[in-house]
């Protein structure tokens, strides 16, 4: 057995991780640290003999613990990885990795040196489509990759207004850290990891002091952006657009991600993945129909990562990929206030 400590409580770990440590017959949650001491309290009920501790480091060093799962908010994710790692503890964190590149630097320089294994949660990795994409263009079967197009845009959607989603010194950013990492991620990965090049980007702040329903300017830091977009180039020669907004006047919420190739494209919206081709001279549009997983893709990449741990599967998730996505993000909020493109 795979005796798990969890370092933060709250919503994500309930949603996202919780079922996936459950999933697996050969773990053990055995410690549950949380800075507010009542929330670690209440998820270790249902784990009788769980330890409990508010300081992470009292969990770390608990030599029994081979597995540390991180779902703390932003700022935490790299000083709580690195020590983990260096404690000699097999580490699985929730996104972004870091809230800088040199931080997220630092983690996989750890991983490196304590030949432990760290993973973030790249949960879209998992979806029957994405894997679907990936499989079709490694066969070439849509030519070069060299458009793509990603974005996750709501119209109204901050979270948790006025906690630490929405207070830069927390979180890093605002929805290009949320749900950037989620949607470039998948983007990158399909198309075989390219190496970011250059990034242009601006963000804009324009919900955060805009009154209620009654009239009311909702209080509570917010000092993030409620929008970001930019351009990447990659060293394959590849572009990409994104955008990223938690509110913005358009129709209506939207996730998306496209690719066009050589021999075919694709879009993948909401969900929705359809296929863009030719045969014969005649243009083919085809949708792929998928089963429905019967396991949810936070679940399948906690899973992932423990067989990992174990030796029966190769990670999918290298803590390089997490460094180039900070560096990208990084350069996008520095593009944004320089007014310029960023070289990496």
């Amino acid at each position: 057995m795979l005796k798990v400590g969890v370092i933060g409580t709250g919503g994500i770990f309930k949603f996202a991780h919780l079922p996936g440590w459950l999933s697996h017959k050969e773990v053990e949650l055995v410690a549950f640290c949380d800075a507010f001491r009542a929330s670690a309290e209440s998820a270790a009920l249902a784990f009788p003999g769980a330890k409990v501790y508010e300081d992470y480091r009292e969990l770390i060093a608990d030599p029994s613990i081979d597995i540390v799962g991180i779902s703390t908010p932003n700022l935490y994710h790299s000083e709580i990885a690195i020590a983990a790692l260096r404690k000699g503890k097999h580490v699985f964190c929730e996104k972004p990795d870091a809230v800088n590149a040199d931080e997220a630097q630092k983690m996989a320089d750890a991983a490196r040196e304590s030949g432990r294994l760290l993973m973030t949660m790249r949960n879209n990795r998992f979806s029957e489509e994405a894997k679907f994409i990936k499989r079709l263009i490694s066969q070439g079967k849509l030519g070069e990759m060299y458009m793509g197009r990603c974005g996750w845009i709501r119209r109204r959607g901050i979270p948790g207004r006025g906690g630490w989603f929405t207070t830069k010194g927390l979180s890093g950013g605002g929805p290009l850290i949320d749900l950037g990492v989620h949607m470039i991620d998948m983007a990158m990965w399909t198309a075989g990891n390219p190496k970011p090049v250059t990034v242009s980007g601006s963000t804009y702040r324009k919900f955060a002091d805009r009154p209620d329903a009654s009239g009311n300017v909702p209080e509570g830091t917010f000092d993030v952006e409620d929008l970001a977009a930019g351009f990447i180039r990659f060293d394959s020669g590849a572009s990409l657009q994104i955008e990223f907004s938690w509110a913005s006047n358009i129709e209506e919420e939207q996730k998306f991600l496209e690719w066009r190739g050589t021999e075919g494209g694709f879009s993948l919206i909401n969900d929705k993945l359809k296929l863009y081709t030719e045969k014969e001279g005649v243009l083919i549009d085809e949708q792929p129909r998928f089963p429905e997983s019967a396991v949810p893709q936070h679940t399948a990449n906690i899973r992932h990562f423990v067989e990992c741990v174990l030796g029966h599967e190769s990670p999918i998730f290298l803590p390089e990929h997490g460094v180039d996505m900070i560096k990208i993000l990084s350069a996008i909020y520095e593009s944004a206030e320089r007014g310029h493109e960023i070289r990496l």
